[in-house]
């Protein structure tokens, strides 16, 4: 994870494109400027960070049932709960299911463990729509490859 360029996601453990079901491993570093802010002496993941993890994997997902097509673009959240602490050096497990897809939006539904203790859950609304330019879809089919 590399949290000021925003790559959340380490890999992608699991992917059923039948159950619109992807899992993926998230490990928080050690060390990174977000934590010089987020406290001093006592550096916790923003909670924001934890909904993004669950936006990315929400996208990935999407990616992969859409064959890399479409642009998921996150555009809402709703029933968005942070549980718990993540701190440097633990490693997150992020789950996400595709609830509803149609008429260019899709509804997943998130959450992140720390072993087995739930740390984050949330419902997430992205729009499905044309990649802006043809070199950020090759790009990203690229990095999905």
């Amino acid at each position: 994870m590399r949290l000021e360029y925003f790559e959340m996601i380490d890999s992608v453990d699991a992917f059923d494109a039948e159950k619109g079901h992807i899992e993926a491993t998230a490990h928080v570093p050690d060390g990174s400027p977000v934590f010089e802010g987020h406290f001093p002496t006592y550096p916790i993941m923003p909670g924001v960070m934890l909904l993004e993890t669950m936006n990315h994997a929400s996208g990935y997902l999407m990616l992969g049932l859409n064959q890399c097509s479409k642009l998921p673009f996150f555009v809402g959240s709703k029933r968005v709960k942070i549980r718990r602490f993540v701190t440097p050096g633990q490693v997150m497990k992020v789950a996400v299911d595709l609830v509803h897809e149609g008429s260019g939006f899709c509804v997943t539904k998130g959450t992140i463990r720390v072993g087995k203790e739930l740390i984050a859950e949330a419902e997430m609304t992205m729009m499905l729509m044309n990649f802006p330019t043809p070199e950020l879809g090759a790009e990203v089919a690229r990095r999905a490859a």
